[in-house]
């Protein structure tokens, strides 16, 4: 060690590198392919519950064009998928805006999403289980030993109608339209108002009554969400569900998965009215219109999961907050500027 290096930083710094290389590690001796995306696009998948970052690109003549910085590698990485990539995965700078606070936000993070073809939401539980597996086999003496018992697969699954029955005593599949969910969150005693959205109902009474009382003996699959709350995953055929889960631990959700849609005409529909919605948002941006020709009609059946690495690594270091594995977090980062530390 160079004399007069900080030791707890060199821990630091060698868990943060060792870690990635784990789940890097894992991806490659399952047949993936790392790939490598831009982090700047020129239009982004209007998700209206994230605010992005814009910048401008200054060329050397001509007017700027606004750019994005992507909040996750979706959008290539679903062009690769297309053009015949097959399994891919990547581990990414990604960015939101808008959510800052807390011990588990940062604007700037690490984000490891994959793809897997021939494969769906189900299929993809198993990988994560494996992946898990493969981490905890790896991890070292200085990982946090109490954390990773808590961790080790097999998962708990739960559907969302499960836990809304359990936690809300709210019929989800009953509240089919929005005075339904409304009445049924009132009579809970949850405030909503008369102009409420399904979608604005649907999450006040799953932040307020259900999130907060999920188990947390061991990692939990909260699956099969209702499909009235609008994304590119595949509906369940025959039900009011979308094929899609997140992943919680300790009550903090690590991970997203889609069996994703890749049906022209039903992604044409997503984004068109998911760029009516996007237009509340503080931050405007360009919606990705071609995402709905990407995919040749008939194309198979894939999946995607996007994990949140920090919040991981943060699970394993035994870590209270991002602050613990991030290098440089953004709190610091302004406190710095602002000369308020060090």
């Amino acid at each position: 060690m160079l004399d007069g290096m900080d030791s707890d930083l060199r821990r630091k710094l060698v868990r943060h590198a060792r870690f990635e290389h784990s789940i890097q590690s894992f991806f490659e001796e399952s047949g993936y392919v790392a790939v490598s995306t831009p982090i700047l696009a020129p239009f982004l998948i209007p998700e209206p519950a994230i605010e992005v970052f814009r910048t401008d690109y200054v060329p050397g003549r001509g007017p700027t064009r606004p750019l994005w910085l992507v909040p996750s590698p979706e959008l290539w990485m679903k062009r690769l998928l297309a053009q015949g990539a097959g399994n891919i995965y990547q581990v990414s700078r990604s960015f939101r805006n808008g959510d800052f606070g807390g011990p588990y936000h940062n604007p700037e993070f690490r984000l490891l999403e994959w793809y897997s073809m021939d494969a769906d939401y189900l299929d993809s539980i198993t990988t994560t289980e494996a992946l898990f597996h493969h981490l905890l086999a790896h991890a070292s003496d200085e990982d946090h030993v109490d954390a990773l018992r808590r961790i080790a697969p097999p998962f708990e699954r739960l559907t969302m109608e499960e836990a809304f029955r359990r936690y809300a005593r709210i019929e989800l599949s009953r509240c089919s339209d929005r005075e339904a969910m409304i009445d049924a969150g009132r009579a809970q005693g949850l405030s909503m108002t008369d102009d409420s959205t399904w979608e604005e109902a649907f999450h006040i009474a799953f932040l307020t009554l259900v999130e907060p009382s999920l188990p947390r003996q061991r990692p939990l699959v909260l699956m099969n969400y209702p499909s009235l709350v609008p994304t590119t995953a595949r509906s369940l055929a025959e039900t009011p569900w979308s094929q899609r889960w997140e992943l919680f631990i300790d009550g903090v959700e690590i991970a997203n998965c889609y069996t994703e849609e890749t049906d022209p005409d039903a992604l044409g529909a997503l984004i068109s009215s998911e760029s009516e919605r996007k237009k509340g948002g503080r931050i405007q941006h360009e919606p990705d219109t071609g995402l709905a020709r990407v995919f040749p009609r008939g194309f198979s059946r894939c999946s995607g999961t996007a994990l949140g690495v920090d919040r991981l690594e943060m699970v394993f270091s035994g870590e209270k907050s991002l602050e613990g594995v991030i290098l440089f977090p953004f709190s610091a980062i302004i406190g710095k500027q602002s000369g308020t530390e060090g």
